[in-house]
């Protein structure tokens, strides 16, 4: 989704009709040691699906004493999804849930009205080092659930089906794909999935929603006989039955949902479909309006400085 125009193909123009409508480069940061790459929300405005927010955490592997927890801090009007390839995180909420997010499984917070969640690793991994590297994304919610009670879902590796076949498999992580649903409900149309390719090998990406896109994790595809590296998120043309092909071994993300039904606003960590709410919710956080994490609520982290301006719109692709 995208306040960007996303034209019929112009006679004449080939590019116009290419699979792969937009390619979106992350914007890489540091956090305490560790590579963050934001690919969603893009300079675009762009929203897939009800995909809001994408980072790619890592990969890293942290000296001793190195890895950073991330505090309590707050959301409203979104559901947040980790999903990690290596590591492990301790999650812990405002609804009293504590919970090690391991590879493989899914983590599935929904924030609604709004939640006080802290991310952080356990004393082994702080004094002898260790990897982490994985997804955490945001999927904002329908209008009418954006004030509904907060909400934790856990799905361990076992609950996520895996659809396989010569040099594809697929790991179902929310919605359906390829014939197979994931257990962990969701608030509106979409689907999630890590998917793995042999060199050679050919993933079928049908029309089944309206917006797609792959995310290059590792290895080098191509899509419409363009080729693409790792670390690129694809935009595929919205209605085009397409296939991705692994020049090498490759491991990719595929997203994708129905729109919205109208424009999102995103400050921080909040998402709404009205800045007013997001005036409140800042207003909360700094008021300490906002419910403690039980056992975790010693420190947090402080909302940023109102010279940063209004919040930017989140549109849906038209």
């Amino acid at each position: 989704m995208s306040f960007s125009p996303c034209p019929d193909p112009t006679p004449g123009n080939a590019a116009s009709c290419d699979a792969v409508e937009m390619v979106i480069i992350p914007r890489a940061r540091d956090i305490g040691g560790m590579e963050v790459a934001r690919v969603l929300p893009s300079t675009h405005g762009q929203m897939i699906g009800p995909f809001i927010f994408f980072d790619r955490m890592g990969p890293v592997r942290f000296d001793a004493r190195q890895a950073q927890d991330v505090r309590p801090h707050p959301h409203i009007g979104l559901a947040t999804v980790t999903y990690l390839f290596e590591g492990s995180m301790i999650h812990r909420d405002s609804l009293g849930t504590e919970k090690v997010i391991e590879p493989g499984a899914v983590n599935l917070m929904t924030a609604g009205r709004g939640i006080v969640h802290s991310e952080r690793h356990d004393a082994a991994v702080k004094a002898r080092g260790g990897p982490l590297f994985g997804i955490q994304s945001w999927i904002a919610l329908p209008k009418a659930q954006e004030e509904n009670a907060p909400a934790f879902l856990h799905a361990g590796t076992a609950a996520l089906p895996v659809v396989s076949e010569p040099g594809v498999s697929a790991r179902i992580i929310l919605g359906s794909a390829y014939g197979a649903t994931s257990p962990v409900p969701l608030a509106s149309p979409a689907t999630y999935a890590e998917i793995t390719l042999a060199p050679g090998a050919l993933l079928p990406i049908d029309p089944t929603f309206e917006d797609r896109a792959l995310f290059t994790l590792d290895g080098e595809v191509e899509v419409d006989g363009t080729r693409f590296p790792a670390g690129q998120m694809l935009v595929i043309r919205r209605g085009l039955a397409t296939s991705a092909r692994a020049i090498t071994a490759a491991r990719l993300m595929l997203l994708g949902g129905e729109p919205l039904e109208g424009p999102r606003y995103i400050w921080w960590n909040f998402v709404a479909s009205d800045l007013d709410r997001l005036e409140a919710a800042k207003a909360a956080w700094r008021e300490g309006r906002f419910d403690l994490i039980p056992m975790d609520h010693d420190e947090f982290i402080p909302a940023p400085g109102d010279d940063l301006g209004r919040p930017r719109p989140q549109m849906p692709r038209p």
